[in-house]
């Protein structure tokens, strides 16, 4: 999985945003964080699975 290196709180930035479709500031509201920390942390979420993801292409190519 790639979300298996990701902390509670990182994972639940992911869901909130992209499944649940919360705004950043909902999700602060939610995690008791402002709107700028969840933006910095989406940001560096999204990176480090675009990163893994580029690491482990073999693995998803579809043949």
């Amino acid at each position: 999985l790639l979300t298996k290196g990701l902390t509670r709180a990182e994972r639940l930035i992911i869901v909130l945003y992209y499944y649940e479709e919360m705004t950043m500031k909902e999700i602060g509201a939610t995690l008791d964080l402002s709107e700028s920390r969840v933006s910095q942390m989406h940001s560096s979420i999204v990176a480090r699975l675009k990163a893994q993801m580029n690491t482990r292409k073999k693995e998803f190519a579809v043949e």
